[in-house]
């Protein structure tokens, strides 16, 4: 390029980059300044260079300016932390690319983060966990305010990086010991004091050896397609097995009302799920051979059915059980379950199990 020619260029360099910030910077005082001062020093330039292009040579000279301002600008504008929070009440859909279309590879839940890889318009690339995709800014939570999110819903988590490792009940070597944490294993850290960390171990405050255990601040990931499609493979698996049909048992009228009427004590006000789930109960108890051989048996058995013992069974019979619960009790008797080979049940909260509506069935 001749001499006159890079005089010019920079020139119009000058000229068009204070225009952008103009346009990019109104409100800025300082941003105004410059961009005058550069629209000014530019112009000067463009005129003493005296020389003439023609048009294409000036359009390409000017397209390269606005290239190197936009880039400049884009740099300017871009945030200072990579930290995104996910902004739902339930789940956000990541896609492969960066429109509604595009396949989904993932989601995030709410107080699901991660980082930001690439912003491309009203879409953000993240990476959370192994999640690594497209998502709308408006279901998103940047800058401090995601920073924000992130200290209340986090959490320190101490990480074993040695096998067989002793949670101690106290900080020192000569402590009781709660258990043992294997490799990898993770668990919420209370605080560190001095060479111990305090952890949460089973609803106890346990302690374990720094010198052993990673800390780190962590957030909740989203999941792949392929994790969340493998969960509902196993789901529907285990729903399958929980829903076989059992068998049918032989029972007249008699059995079908006391059935109808026990559910009706237990589950009358549950769904009809619920109500179906009491009946199977009762009916794995007759079919297990650890209970008495008949229906009247198992229901009035000492120490099991309250309502049954204190009087409700009988007067619910007498005066006829409502029609949903002579349903599930003619679906039960039918062999159909919808808990497996479950025998007892309690309200939720009291047991771990296989959960439908307000009880817990194992």
């Amino acid at each position: 390029m001749k001499s006159k020619e890079r005089i010019l260029w920079k020139g119009i360099a000058a000229f068009v980059f204070g225009l952008i910030t103009l346009v990019c910077f109104p409100a800025s005082t300082v941003a105004a300044d410059s961009a005058l001062t550069s629209l000014n020093a530019g112009a000067a330039i463009a005129l003493d260079a005296d020389i003439t292009l023609d048009n294409e040579e000036l359009d390409k000279i000017v397209s390269e300016v606005v290239a190197i301002s936009e880039n400049e600008v884009s740099k300017t504008d871009a945030p200072s932390s990579t930290l995104v929070m996910a902004n739902v009440k339930q789940s956000l859909n990541v896609r492969a690319e960066a429109n509604e279309d595009s396949e989904k590879v993932g989601e995030l839940y709410t107080d699901c983060g991660g980082k930001i890889l690439e912003q491309q318009g009203n879409w953000t690339k993240i990476q959370s966990g192994d999640v690594v995709g497209w998502a709308k800014n408006e279901y998103l939570i940047f800058g401090s305010e995601a920073e924000t999110l992130a200290s209340e819903v986090g959490n320190l988590v101490a990480k074993a990086n040695t096998d067989a490792l002793s949670v101690h009940k106290s900080n020192s070597e000569s402590a009781e010991i709660y258990g043992l944490m294997a490799v990898n294993d993770e668990v919420i850290a209370i605080e560190k004091q001095g060479d111990w960390v305090a952890i949460d171990f089973n609803g106890q405050t346990g302690y374990v050896s720094s010198k052993y255990v990673s800390v780190d601040f962590k957030i909740d990931s989203g999941e792949t397609m392929d994790v969340i499609n493998e969960r509902a493979r196993k789901e529907a698996e285990e729903k399958a097995k929980m829903t076989e049909n059992r068998g049918a048992v032989p029972a007249d009228v008699s059995d079908l009302t006391l059935l109808a009427a026990l559910i009706q004590c237990e589950a009358g006000g549950e769904s009809y799920e619920g109500q179906l789930a009491v009946g199977a109960v009762v009916m794995n108890r007759l079919r297990s051979g650890a209970y008495p051989s008949s229906l009247q048996g198992v229901i009035y058995a000492s120490g099991q059915f309250t309502p049954a013992l204190n009087g409700k069974v009988a007067k619910v019979a007498a005066n006829g059980p409502k029609a949903s619960c002579f349903q599930a009790a003619q679906e039960a008797l039918n062999g159909m379950s919808n808990v497996g080979g479950a025998t007892h049940f309690k309200r939720v909260g009291l047991h771990d199990g296989y959960t439908i509506g307000n009880h817990v069935f194992w």
